[in-house]
């Protein structure tokens, strides 16, 4: 396959790039339609070239092996998450503010990005409305909630659960990136606290009663350890059954583990007070959108997976060259920054996918031998993920409900320069300490 296989993938990546933007009622309403389009083009490219037989069996491998397990489990973390209400006569003081950010990015690899980001949204903006200046408090959280604090579990943000999908082990990623991402976390923490703390002077004196804080809807932390133990179930427990569904292996262990994550979902609509959802201003509209778009991507980027998966021989040889040593090892260096760069223009779950496979996909040589390579594949996606809105999926979550709150977000460029002037530095600083030496 030569390199125009690629331009569905491209421009359904564009689209969700620039439609948001540019042409924000029609995206709104015919998002779906859009990446359906290009996934029909997709398949019908395939099966006029390779024949229908084998379109047809690339379209159920990319559906039941690679998005099913994916989007199930950001159906439960987003039901279960929405079930969480916690109100109470919070203050945006700098140390209130830091102490929220600090916990979203403690609790985002448990609850992942999008659970913690929308936990806490909602409370942050409420203790910060009074301010006069709070855009830099969303800024702040998207970038280490909805972004680095995911980064030490599969459950904590999309492209790590696509590796766990393709046989990187559950803990891995902690037991490998947790220095680095303390080291990138901390200093931002840091920079907010400061920033907040010199923005509040202007701010008008607040009450000193007692803070009371009210948490509701706690049978959804059990349901979260449900889910946790089921991800891990499936990673323990593999009593060897598959089953052949036209070319594609399902194993037992995922179908139960699917199976498991829906049933916790519905276990939390049961069992949550709808009073609860509807306090949080929970809807159907974020998640529905999602699962929508990334049908789509999970379809175009079969080709391009393809071509990778060609090597050298294939139509990526340019960029195999770009992340490769002339002693033919792996650029690490090239493997964190491009990774990083692309997440945070074309999605860090997708990008992520690509470099995995571009590094060989062995999950086995990229845990042992080659684990600084998929380090640094790791880190550039969950980190530089936070670069723009359309780099991960709770970014866009969190703008959402922010500008329905009021709070006068910068534009998608505007929004870039904040988080290029927060993150480059400490990431200059992990490529020179780590990267350089993995």
């Amino acid at each position: 396959m030569s390199w125009p296989w690629a331009l569905p993938f491209v421009a359904l990546l564009l689209s969700i790039a620039t439609g948001p933007l540019l042409f924000p009622n029609i995206w709104h309403h015919h998002y779906g339609k859009v990446a359906l389009g290009w996934s029909v083009l997709a398949l019908a490219a395939l099966a006029a070239f390779h024949g229908a037989p084998a379109a047809a069996s690339a379209f159920v491998h990319a559906m039941l092996a690679e998005y099913l397990s994916f989007i199930v489990l950001l159906f439960a973390l987003y039901v279960v998450a929405g079930g969480i209400l916690i109100t109470g006569n919070l203050r945006g003081t700098p140390l209130i503010n830091t102490t929220l950010l600090a916990i979203g990015t403690l609790v985002a690899s448990i609850v992942g990005t999008t659970g913690a980001a929308m936990i806490l949204i909602r409370p942050l903006l409420k203790a910060n409305e009074a301010r006069k200046h709070n855009v830099h408090v969303v800024i702040f959280f998207i970038i280490l909630v909805a972004n680095i604090g995911g980064a030490l579990s599969p459950l904590g943000d999309p492209p790590l659960f696509v590796g766990f999908l393709h046989g990187v082990e559950f803990f891995w990623p902690v037991q490998h990136l947790w220095l680095q991402t303390f080291i990138v976390a901390v200093p931002i923490l840091v920079a907010f606290l400061a920033l907040d703390a010199w923005l509040s002077r202007e701010e008008p004196a607040r009450g000193n009663e007692p803070i009371a804080i009210q948490i509701r809807g706690l049978v959804n932390f059990a349901l979260i350890g449900l889910i946790i133990a089921a991800i891990l179930g499936s990673a323990i427990w593999k009593p060897g059954v598959t089953f052949n569904l036209y070319g594609t292996d399902v194993a037992l262990q995922n179908i139960l583990r699917d199976a498991a994550l829906a049933l916790v979902a519905l276990a939390s609509l049961w069992l949550t007070p709808n009073e609860h959802r509807e306090a949080n201003g929970f809807s159907w509209e974020p998640i529905r959108e999602v699962a929508k778009l990334f049908a789509g991507i999970f379809v175009t980027i079969i080709p391009v997976l393809a071509m990778l998966q060609a090597g050298r021989a294939g139509a990526f040889a340019w960029l195999i060259k770009a992340v490769t040593e002339p002693d033919g090892t792996p650029h690490e260096v090239a493997y964190f920054w491009l990774t990083g760069v692309l997440s945070a223009f074309l999605d860090n779950a997708p990008t992520y996918l690509v470099f995995f496979e571009l590094a060989g996909g062995d999950p086995g040589k990229l845990m042992g031998p080659l684990a600084g390579t998929l380090a640094a594949i790791s880190m550039g996606a969950v980190y530089m993920g936070a670069l723009t809105y359309i780099g991960n999926a709770p970014n866009l979550m969190v703008y959402a409900i922010a500008v329905e709150r009021g709070v006068k977000m910068p534009s998608f460029f505007g929004y870039l320069a904040w988080a290029a002037a927060i993150l480059l530095p400490v990431l200059a600083l992990v490529t020179f300490v780590f990267v350089v030496k993995l």
